[in-house]
């Protein structure tokens, strides 16, 4: 095969990665959070219900941003029912997965559980603007937030909480294009409301960020005309617009799957475009940022097969949803995806994986039993922890081949990126199913002498998974051959393959 090749120079850059690129999702869905990440019962709990097994695998992940309570389950959401003791919570029918909730876990333990997870840990609090509005997102501001004094803040002291949350980071909704979604709108009205609760909150704290709903997929029929309009509504008062996107193979056409970054930086630069446009027709010096605060690989087609299958009388609590398992395959579109982000981390500043664990997540649990790590979790955590400092412009030379779904693609997928101490990372995919993939990368005005690591997630089984009978069968491998010389860097990566190749 020919070889691929890309040039790296420090001169020439994409931007600095925001920590908030590595989030996460916990949502009230499944056993995302129940026998998830909250189980009192479980041997490794806490005094506060929280699974300590879970905790240490969250950190090891890496997480930062953790969006918070959905998700379609927001939009049905009463924040009052999460707080006070647990006891005295009501239970409520989850219109959004069918199941019944019993907010045994709320706000506060949410809080709890980014405190114990370390300071990278942020809130990123989403507001019901599907079955509710501006008045009741405010009483949620002033409860989580305000310091004391008034009949809400007092309330949140009363419950335990002496110290405000400090919640900076507010999801104006979610989904609102998607017909799905409790209180979908037109892209119209939910511009109005998006407003309204903006200025609102601004009002109460000047200091928010905040992140209005856009399209759901690049696929929806209102993509683009949907983020126009609700950015003409609300331009000057929010700072991101989010994204959502999930990939799976269709037809079994396991060659476009691989290639789904493609659709993922089309979807990235066509909102930058639009938003941008926006922000010309409004003569405004402001730069929104994107917020994919949803993605990820996920099997959605066998979901909506099963839900079709659901007793309309059977409401249960945290069933077992959505609990894909991962191949290696699995693994390397997600490495991909995360490479999509890091390419683009000029406008792409905060991302969430959706979700943290069980649900289509990185970790996996079994009630009473152990925790263990999806092979998309090696991805996540190497991104987490090497992705940090500016992304270099790469733009690779590569052998293609032809898509289905997208055309001719390029078999490298890659980015790099050069930390504070002069250090440099390379994150690349070969997408090859059956053929390795020499590459060659010129260093130019870098002052990198050695190869650290070539670490690679591969696999002769691409349909290799861990499980809980076999929790440690697919993990993160060195690899052999890997040079530094003479300013260039060689190395060879496996057929369908995540690598990782750190120079000093």
């Amino acid at each position: 095969m020919h070889t691929a090749r890309f040039t790296l120079d420090p001169a020439f850059t994409v931007g600095e990665v925001n920590p908030r690129l590595f989030g996460s999702f916990v949502e009230h869905l499944g056993r995302c959070v129940y026998t998830g990440i909250f189980e009192p019962e479980h041997p490794t709990a806490d005094d506060k219900g929280l699974r300590q097994d879970v905790l240490n695998l969250v950190r090891e992940l890496g997480v930062t941003a953790v969006r918070y309570p959905g998700g379609n389950f927001v939009s049905g959401y009463k924040w009052e029912d999460s707080v006070g003791p647990a006891e005295d919570r009501p239970r409520r029918l989850d219109l959004a997965w069918h199941s019944t909730e019993s907010n045994r876990f709320g706000l506060s333990e949410y809080i709890d559980f980014l405190r114990k997870i370390g300071p990278q840990a942020e809130p990123m609090m989403a507001v019901n603007l599907g079955t509710r509005g501006v008045a009741e997102a405010l009483e949620l501001q002033e409860y989580a937030n305000h310091t004391a004094g008034t009949a809400l803040s007092d309330l949140r002291v009363s419950h335990g909480d002496k110290d405000p949350f400090g919640i900076r980071l507010w999801c104006l909704g979610n989904e609102m294009d998607g017909p799905w979604q409790t209180g979908h709108k037109t892209a119209e009205e939910y511009g109005r409301v998006a407003a309204e609760t903006a200025r609102a909150m601004r009002q109460l704290d000047p200091g928010v960020e905040l992140v209005a709903c856009g399209s759901s997929s690049q696929s929806m029929p209102t993509f683009a005309e949907w983020e126009a309009t609700v950015l003409k509504e609300t331009y000057d008062l929010v700072d991101y617009i989010s994204l959502h996107a999930y990939y799976w193979p269709e037809d079994g056409d396991l060659d476009s799957f691989l290639a789904s970054a493609v659709d993922m930086e089309s979807f990235i630069d066509n909102v930058v475009a639009t938003a941008d446009h926006v922000g010309a027709r409004l003569k405004s010096k402001k730069r929104i940022n994107l917020s994919f605060d949803e993605w990820n690989v996920w099997y959605l087609p066998e979901w909506e097969a099963r839900a079709k299958t659901f007793e309309q009388d059977d409401w249960p609590e945290a069933p077992r949803l959505l609990e894909d398992n991962y191949s290696v395959l699995d693994a390397v579109v997600f490495g991909s995806l995360l490479i999509a982000l890091l390419r683009h981390a000029d406008r792409v500043t905060v991302a969430c994986l959706a979700q943290l664990v069980n649900v289509i997540a990185p970790i996996m649990t079994e009630p009473g039993g152990p925790a263990w790590r999806q092979t998309t979790f090696f991805p996540f955590a190497q991104a987490a922890r090497y992705g940090r400092g500016q992304v270099l412009d790469v733009r690779v030379d590569s052998p293609k081949h032809e898509t289905k779904k997208y055309g001719e693609t390029d078999l490298l997928h890659a980015t790099a990126v050069r930390a504070e101490d002069g250090t440099v990372t390379v994150f690349a995919v070969n997408r090859s199913r059956t053929d390795a993939l020499p590459l060659e990368v010129a260093l130019s005005g870098l002052d990198l002498t050695r190869v650290v690591e070539h670490s690679a997630l591969a696999d002769a089984d691409p349909d290799a998974r861990n499980t809980l009978d076999d929790p440690e069968r697919v993990a993160l491998h060195p690899v052999d051959g890997t040079a530094l010389r003479d300013g260039t860097l060689s190395a060879v990566l496996e057929p369908l393959s995540w690598n990782v190749i750190r120079l000093a």
